[in-house]
């Protein structure tokens, strides 16, 4: 899918009242190891995941491509302020994607050393739930948006890059591809993407990175 846009930014667009309150509100709250995972329930790693079950053998093998913390969030006051910059991203940037769902969102932890390796959110088929009423039964990730709640001056390292060539970039050493969002930086800004589209946090050096993460959902492509 060729694009003139392969994401969005509004810089600065939440209040840090805002980033602050949902920073308490998630650090009020356990948090889980971050996993990896795909549209099938049965995948037994997953299974593990949910039931804390993890293996000390598995849990390295996750830590290959992912390492942080996260919070799972599903308030309406959080929707409320998000998703009209979904909209007006989708719109803005030509995407014009079909959506109407929602996931939960995915607050985020990247303390010293963690990371997220190279990766998409979406998933090469739609999700498949057993109860077929299901939000996001028949869907796939269509729109990713990344909510920036620390601002940069507050760690080092954790940036966030994209490589727009369509294929894992781990696969090709070829580092001029990459670019590095620096529009995240400051405090409340927004980037809004097409799930299919590669990117990566690098390992945090000092301090915390906070975000949120959410997926849009919609029908597959035609």
């Amino acid at each position: 899918m060729n694009l003139a846009n392969y994401y969005w930014y509004f810089e600065s667009a939440l209040t840090p009242k805002f980033c602050d309150e949902v920073i308490k509100h998630a650090n009020s709250q356990q948090d889980s190891f971050a996993r990896t995972g795909g549209y099938k329930p049965e995948s037994p790693i997953i299974e593990n995941f949910d039931s804390g079950k993890l293996t000390k053998e598995e849990i390295k093998d996750i830590k290959r491509k992912r390492n942080s913390n996260v919070v799972w969030l599903n308030d309406t006051w959080i929707y409320k302020e998000i998703h009209p910059y979904v909209t007006m991203a989708n719109e803005n940037a030509g995407w014009n994607f079909e959506w109407d769902s929602s996931e939960n969102c995915q607050f985020t932890k990247y303390k010293l050393g963690q990371y997220y390796d190279w990766h998409v959110d979406g998933w090469d088929r739609p999700y498949e739930r057993k109860d077929k009423t299901a939000r996001d039964h028949g869907k796939i990730r269509k729109l990713s948006m990344t909510c920036q709640l620390t601002d940069g001056s507050e760690y080092t390292g954790g940036e966030l890059e994209f490589d727009f060539r369509g294929y894992e970039p781990n696969m090709r050493d070829e580092s001029k591809h990459r670019v590095q969002c620096k529009e995240i930086l400051p405090k409340g800004s927004i980037i809004v993407f097409p799930s299919f589209v590669w990117h990566r946090v690098k390992p945090v050096t000092k301090g915390i990175r906070y975000s949120l993460v959410v997926w849009h959902l919609g029908y597959p492509f035609k």
